[in-house]
């Protein structure tokens, strides 16, 4: 007697092909979603290998903790205020090599830190370099707290600028580039990332202000 129910002759081959192309298909799918997002992410600028380990070679001491990155990371678009509350973003100092700094009245380290900041700005500031500190206390009274500490230390070169939302820190934050205050990007004059340092420096000290000089040579 003839079993209706055996398997014609090459359908288990039909069956593994159409599974193998699935499987290809999702990977083929599955790499493109990971590149697109990674496209979107970390190649905004061009991956910068040399002028990154420059400035990872200059830091040594007390900027041992900076680490050259380089990736492609771009921050044109990172946006905030200035003191009058207008809105701004890092393509507002184009062509400016940028030490930007970001920091909120309530973080001790970060307290600690801004003299310093103010001193290597009076030192270094210029049509091709700025320290641009970032304030990021949140809520509605977040702009005057910041204005009242920056105002009651006398810091002369350390404008006020800040984000009450948070929104430009979450960005790092979710790009794994930092977790916590105070963190300080190192940028080229295109807003694009040469190094991280999470946490504070002492940076008007001749190790910080070996950096700034690599930062400075590299845009020259």
């Amino acid at each position: 007697m003839t079993d209706t129910h055996a398997p014609r002759p090459g359908a288990s081959s039909r069956v593994r092909l159409l599974v193998t192309l699935g499987v290809a298909g999702l990977a083929v799918a599955i790499a493109t979603w990971v590149w697109l997002g990674n496209a979107g992410v970390a190649k905004e600028c061009p991956v910068q290998p040399e002028a990154a380990a420059a400035i990872d070679a200059a830091a040594v001491g007390e900027l041992a903790a900076l680490n050259g990155t380089g990736e492609g990371r771009g921050y044109a678009s990172l946006s905030f205020k200035d003191a009058a509350g207008a809105d701004m973003s890092i393509a507002d100092f184009k062509g400016k090599a940028l030490l930007v700094n970001f920091w909120a009245s309530w973080c001790v380290p970060c307290r600690e830190e801004m003299p310093a900041l103010d001193a290597l700005a009076t030192k270094y500031n210029s049509d091709s370099f700025m320290v641009l500190p970032i304030n990021l206390d949140i809520g509605e009274n977040g702009l005057a707290k910041a204005e009242k500490f920056l105002a009651d230390n006398g810091f002369a070169n350390l404008p006020l600028y800040a984000d009450n939302t948070f929104a430009a820190f979450d960005r790092l934050k979710q790009q794994a580039v930092a977790v916590g205050l105070p963190a300080t990007l190192v940028l080229d004059e295109q807003g694009c990332e040469l190094a991280v340092l999470q946490g504070p420096a002492e940076w008007h000290t001749p190790d910080g202000e070996a950096v700034v000089e690599a930062l400075l040579a590299l845009a020259n």
